[in-house]
């Protein structure tokens, strides 16, 4: 009997997987997607302490192990979807660059074009000025960004909740919300 539930599990968990991989390339494909945003994994709270400084990760809020858990089963999905990102960037926030870093991607950088606004810890229109160029700029391939929820919805027009990710076509502005853990 154990074996059988053994068996199963493994069975149910293929298919998640395999399900994840599917959502990913759909996404990317029904809005011809050159950008994949990403918001950070679960960190909970709202904003960050007064005492923020982005040189130090002990004054932001950061991912808790549920965000840690979180960022690996995406990077997993993304891993096992054989998607290869053109390029792959970072806010320069601590939860983002953590989050990033748990995907296991084998290169990334960060852009400050994806810094969170939403205190004023870095100027709106300086940071979407910089995103907007990066955007327009967009070559060959699809851009994976891992930012905020400010960020998202300022340039998509959705909110998304933390580890949700919007394939966007960055001229047509089609955009498809998905989840992948």
């Amino acid at each position: 009997m154990r074996g059988l539930i053994i068996a199963l599990l493994a069975i149910l968990a293929t298919k998640v997987g395999a399900e994840s991989t599917g959502i990913l390339k759909n996404a990317i494909n029904e809005v011809n997607a050159n950008v994949v945003f990403m918001r950070h994994a679960l960190a909970p709270g709202f904003g960050d302490p007064d005492n923020f400084s982005l040189s130090d990760c002990t004054t932001q809020r950061n991912l808790d192990e549920e965000g840690k858990r979180q960022a690996r089963l995406i990077g997993k999905a993304i891993r096992e979807s054989n998607i290869q990102f053109a390029e792959a960037l970072s806010s320069e926030w601590c939860r983002c660059k953590e989050t990033t870093e748990l995907l296991g991607l084998e290169q990334w950088s960060t852009f400050s074009g994806l810094n969170s606004f939403f205190q004023d810890y870095a100027d709106k229109g300086d940071t979407l000025r910089k995103l907007k160029l990066k955007l327009n700029n967009i070559q060959d391939g699809v851009t994976l960004m891992i930012t905020h929820q400010v960020v998202i919805t300022a340039t998509t027009g959705v909110a998304v909740g933390s580890g949700e990710l919007v394939a966007y076509n960055s001229v047509t502005q089609l955009k498809k919300v998905f989840k992948l853990d």
